[in-house]
């Protein structure tokens, strides 16, 4: 990894990336993953690299619709892997939920060297390895699941989802959170729950969701969930991305 300074006013920025960059390297990451990074990136500067109010709204719903969940996976990617497998291992335990890889350009490989990295970062069974299911609707490498992960499932958190993915996962009748700092993108407009946010902000956060409602009465967490309204949420995230661009010159 190149050195860098944390004097450097893009400090954080740049040591995501030349994180990354190694993660690709090291066969976790797919070159593509590169790609899709950076226009999170755009729209993570756009927003202002913080959590805005809308985006921590949507981890607390996030939260109870995980809590309520009788059989709830994370979904693990490379970037995901890459950025902060710990977060992810955590969450899964806070739940709890389980784990399973789920990649694009899927390779024996790059499975086996991300189910090592969450091993080795503390997670216990991880799901994907031997996928023995399909996703319908999708004809690529992502809809190969686990029956007793994805497949079975009823609440999916997906990171740094695919548009294509998301809506055949609606179609199964699972509910969807996904993290996507695109509030354009299909998944963002098709998920039932859009964090708008970066996810190594998102993840930890959905956690102290997690554990601020624990004792809470489930009628409760049922509530918040029927009354998320996801498209008002994109609506309220495009208005403030417009107002501070306007206020920016």
């Amino acid at each position: 990894m190149a050195r860098l300074s944390k004097s450097h006013p893009r400090y954080e920025s740049l040591k995501t990336r030349e994180l990354l960059v190694k993660s690709v390297e090291d066969g976790i990451t797919h070159k593509t993953g590169l790609i899709a990074h950076g226009r999170g990136e755009a729209f993570d500067y756009i927003i202002g690299e913080k959590t805005v109010d809308i985006a921590d709204e949507s981890s607390r719903v996030a939260a109870a619709a995980l809590l309520l969940a009788k059989d709830p996976v994370i979904s693990v990617n490379g970037n995901v892997a890459a950025l902060n497998p710990k977060d992810c291992i955590s969450l899964s335990k806070a739940i709890p939920a389980k784990l399973e890889i789920n990649l694009f350009h899927r390779t024996e490989e790059r499975v086996n060297k991300i189910h090592e990295l969450l091993k080795r970062n503390g997670a216990g069974k991880v799901y994907g390895l031997n996928p023995n299911a399909n996703i319908p609707f999708i004809d690529h490498d992502r809809s190969f699941c686990d029956k007793e992960g994805i497949f079975s499932s009823d609440v999916v958190l997906v990171p740094l989802e695919d548009g294509d993915r998301c809506n055949a996962l609606k179609k199964m009748g699972k509910k969807v959170i996904t993290i996507d700092l695109n509030p354009l993108s299909r998944t963002s407009r098709d998920a039932d729950i859009t964090i708008v946010d970066n996810v190594v902000r998102a993840i930890p956060n959905i956690e102290r969701w997690i554990n601020n409602y624990k004792e809470i009465q489930k009628d409760k967490l049922i509530e918040y969930v029927q009354e998320w309204n996801n498209e008002e949420m994109l609506k309220e995230i495009l208005t403030y991305i417009s107002k501070r661009l306007n206020s920016m010159f």
